[in-house]
């Protein structure tokens, strides 16, 4: 038998090292085993974080991994999409955007860890239909998980984690010591067909969850906690969107577990864009001092076609509550609640005519907001303060409000006037403790209305997706 020629020895050699090497770039990937996740859509490419040089001992900055890895990813975007996993691990960042046609997926044991170094958060405008800066007048610090002008984007995961450390900028609220205001923890702009699920998020600087300017998302078995006395800790704020799915999530929230807004004053009336068709299911929320689903105070852009059925609250101050103030103008209409089980509550039905912080003095005091179409049926509710504090509008009453087989349960010391009502319109039927005047009892029983049509992201039919 004649011997190997050299040059094919020194292939079969090259070809050794490189299964090895391949092997070994595998194995480097992480060794946990592969997972499946429910997307809008699957992806065609895959890289993991320490891929880009991603370290996740907690104390190394991985502000650069995330944004060379999704700038990376970014050019799939027209060949099957990408995705990034975060691998076991804790992983100190900064803000980060997201591409299109991209899914962010945490593993189980990952934690996003938000920076308190302030540099690694850029500065942005001032929302259009806000005007000003929530916290201070001037500009605004990015979210830590930002996007804008997006298609096709999930942030998801097997209930990995992002925390944001809030606890660094709810004392910089307190002391008053802002220039800017509070990031986020998760924002998405002007964008279309977006997923958050399947995470745990917690301590946010400031509100959460923000799709603003954007259609069709889906938001799903969010659990969301932070101390139930931070700051402007809202857990979920659809906002001048349309087309939008919450449902299965868990909040412990110093603030409204669900605030639905459409800009400020006269911002919010200029810019214009509604929230609109917004279906919330399977929502438990646990937040003292406020409410479980809140429609404004920021509804200058209006608020119409909001859907809340089968919701839970625990120890809250109130359920679903409607503020706003002269000077709003917009509209909150065609409300639809249906199914609330609700335990120690300070009230169970809240309208606020009066919310009037305004961002500066240049709003219309002309500008009314309009009121209508406000149904609640099949409420239970236990231990509670407050019945009811329903405050219209002096001239401008709230109107067409509809509330149906409603048993309320009062606390061992409730409140002597259980229904303190002004400036409202409409009917009851079957509730008790009795309604106030304003609100008769309707002789013949009848339930509030509920459509029974469904929105289309309500049928949007999630695919079966592999982290590998």
């Amino acid at each position: 038998m004649k011997s190997q020629s050299p040059p094919l020895r020194s292939s079969y050699i090259i070809g050794i090292i490189s299964i090895v090497v391949i092997l070994g770039s595998v194995e480097s990937r992480g060794s946990w085993e592969k997972v499946e996740y429910s997307a809008i859509n699957c992806r065609k490419h895959s890289a993991v974080l320490t891929d880009f040089g991603g370290i996740g001992d907690g104390k190394t900055s991985n502000t650069k991994a995330f944004q060379s890895a999704i700038t990376h990813l970014g050019q799939y975007a027209s060949n099957g999409g990408a995705q990034l996993i975060v691998p076991p691990g804790k992983w100190l960042t900064g803000s980060f955007n997201l591409t299109s046609h991209f899914t962010l997926f945490l593993h189980k044991d990952a934690v996003i860890v938000g920076s308190q170094d302030e540099s690694e958060w850029p500065e942005l405008p001032v929302l259009p239909s806000y005007g000003k800066g929530r916290d201070a007048p001037n500009g605004r610090l990015s979210s830590l998980i930002f996007g804008t002008n997006l298609t096709d984007a999930v942030i998801t995961g097997n209930n990995g984690t992002i925390d944001g450390q809030g606890s660094h900028w709810w004392d910089k609220f307190r002391n008053d010591t802002l220039n800017v205001t509070r990031p986020y923890l998760i924002e998405i702009m002007y964008s279309d067909q977006i997923q958050i699920s399947d995470l745990t998020l917690l301590n946010s600087p400031s509100w959460f969850v923000h799709p603003i300017y954007s259609s069709n998302i889906i938001i799903q078995k969010l659990t969301i906690v932070a101390p139930v006395d931070s700051p402007n800790t809202d857990g979920i704020n659809p906002d001048s969107s349309t087309n939008v799915k919450i449902e299965d999530c868990y909040i412990v929230s110093g603030d409204d577990c669900i605030a639905v807004k459409s800009g400020w004053d006269q911002y919010g009336i200029k810019f214009g864009m509604p929230t609109q068709h917004l279906i919330i299911r399977r929502l438990t929320c646990v937040s003292p001092d406020s409410a479980m689903i809140a429609l404004g105070s920021e509804m200058s852009g209006g608020i119409q076609d909001v859907r809340a059925e089968n919701n839970c609250a625990i120890n809250t101050q109130s359920a679903v509550r409607i503020k706003t103030a002269v000077g709003r103008g917009g509209y909150v209409k065609d409300i639809f609640v249906k199914g609330m089980d609700l335990t120690t509550m300070k009230y169970v039905f809240w309208m606020t005519g009066s919310y009037g912080s305004h961002p500066d003095p240049g709003f219309d005091p002309k500008a009314l907001p309009k009121i209508n179409g406000i149904n609640y049926r099949d409420v239970v509710a236990d231990n509670v303060t407050y019945s009811a504090r329903l405050d219209g509008i002096s001239g401008d009453p709230f109107t067409g409000i509809c509330i149906s087989d409603v048993n309320i349960k009062l606390t061992e010391k409730p409140k002597k006037l259980q229904w303190n009502c002004t400036d409202v319109e409409g009917f009851t039927s079957n509730v008790t403790p009795k309604a106030c005047d304003l609100l008769p009892e309707k002789e013949q029983k009848f339930d509030c209305p509920y459509p029974e049509d469904k929105l289309p992201i309500e049928s949007v039919q999630l695919k079966t997706c592999y982290t590998a």
